[in-house]
C-alpha cells in the first residue's frame, strides 16, 4: 500500500512540476542529444523562472552555469569522484584528513554487510546525495538501501544537471566510517572559496537526524553571521562559537582551490580533529534559489569571471 502511495505522489509531482518534465527523461539519457548550453538554459528557465544570462552573468547561480560550460580541467573529474578524491587528498593534504574507508563496490549487490561494523555510511561515488546511513546494523533496512543504491548506480548525474566532471565517473559505492559528535549530530562545514580564498562558510546541522530541524547558516570568514537563506532552509537560531579548527579548514580549502574560480570544500570536526568530506564545484548544481536576490548578487560578485571584464 505504501509503495502505491509513493508512486501516486511521484506522479502528482511529475504532473504539477515542470522541472520533472525535463529532469525525469534527462536522468535516463533521453535528452543527451541537447547541447550542454541548450539544456542548461531550458532547465534554468523551468527552475529559476528567468532566462539564463551566459553572456554577462551576474547572479551566483548564473555564474555556476557559466563555469559548467567554460571551466573544465581534467583534475575536476578526480575531485568529484568520492573514491578517487581520497588519493588526491592523501597526496595533497595527508591521510590524517580522510574518513576511514571499509570498502569499495562496483554494484550494490556486491556489498558484504556482514563484513561492515555496526555503524557505517554508504555513498555512491558518481553522483550527489545518494547516501545510506546505518546507525545500527541490527535495525538497518538492508533490502531498501540496496535497492536505492542499485537505482542510483543506474543514473548518470551528468545527464540530469550537466555537471560535466561527473560525465565519465565510474558508478561505484564506498563504505565509510560513521561519524557523529557528542550531540549525536555531524555538523557539515562547507568552505566556499572564491578565486582561491575562503570567503563564506555554510554550516549544516541536523541534516540526517530524525526529529530535529535541518538548518543551514551562513558566516563570513571572520565568523560573522550572514543573513542568507537558500532553498528555504532556515538558519540555526542559537549562537554558535567559532569552530576551533576553522582556520585550518580554511587553510586546507585554499590549498585545494588555489587555481579555481570557485569551489566548495566540505569538512567535519569531531573531538578537535577535522575530516575531509567532498569537493563541490556547483553548489546546488546552480539551481538552488535564494530568498533574496541581493544574496545571489553578493555571492555572484565573489566569483570573478572573464565576462566581468568585458
Amino acid at each position: 500500500m505504501s509503495s502505491g502511495t509513493e508512486d501516486m505522489s511521484k506522479i502528482r509531482d511529475f504532473l504539477t512540476n515542470p522541472v520533472y518534465f525535463i529532469t525525469s527523461p534527462a536522468s535516463k539519457g533521453y535528452l543527451d542529444f541537447l547541447s550542454d548550453e541548450t539544456y542548461l538554459k531550458l532547465l534554468y528557465r523551468a527552475t529559476m523562472h528567468r532566462r539564463l544570462n551566459l553572456k554577462s552573468p551576474k547572479l551566483y547561480n548564473e555564474k555556476l552555469q557559466w563555469l559548467k560550460l567554460h571551466d573544465r580541467k581534467d583534475i575536476y573529474a578526480t575531485m568529484v569522484d568520492k573514491y578517487e578524491v581520497r588519493d588526491y587528498i592523501s597526496k595533497t593534504l595527508g591521510d590524517e584528513y580522510l574518513i576511514d574507508c571499509y570498502g569499495i563496490y562496483d554494484k550494490a549487490d556486491d556489498i558484504d554487510y556482514d563484513a561492515l561494523p555496526d555503524r557505517f555510511v554508504l555513498k555512491c561515488t558518481h553522483d550527489s546525495g545518494s547516501v545510506e546511513i546505518c546507525r545500527d546494523r541490527g535495525s538497518f533496512d538492508i533490502k531498501g538501501a540496496t535497492e536505492r543504491l542499485r537505482e542510483a548506480c543506474r543514473r548518470n548525474y551528468y545527464s540530469t544537471y550537466r555537471e560535466w566532471p561527473y560525465k565519465d565517473v565510474r558508478p561505484r559505492i564506498i563504505a565509510e566510517e560513521y561519524l557523529e559528535d557528542a550531540c549525536g549530530d555531524l555538523k557539515d562545514y562547507k568552505i566556499m572559496c572564491f578565486g582561491g580564498r575562503a570567503e563564506v562558510i555554510e554550516v549544516h546541522e541536523n541534516r540526517f537526524v530524525k526529529g530535529r530541524e535541518h538548518t543551514q547558516t551562513f558566516y563570513d570568514r571572520d565568523w560573522n553571521r550572514l543573513d542568507i537563506i537558500q532553498h528555504g532552509l532556515m538558519p540555526c537560531t542559537e549562537h554558535r562559537d567559532r569552530p576551533k579548527c576553522l582556520d585550518k579548514m580554511m587553510e586546507l580549502s585554499e590549498l585545494i582551490a588555489a587555481d579555481m574560480y570557485h569551489a566548495r570544500i566540505d569538512w567535519y570536526q569531531i573531538d578537535g580533529r577535522i575530516y575531509f568530506g567532498e569537493i563541490t564545484f556547483y553548489d546546488g548544481s546552480g539551481f538552488e534559489r535564494f530568498d533574496k536576490e541581493e544574496d545571489e548578487i553578493y555571492l555572484g560578485n565573489l566569483i570573478c569571471l572573464p565576462t566581468d571584464k568585458a
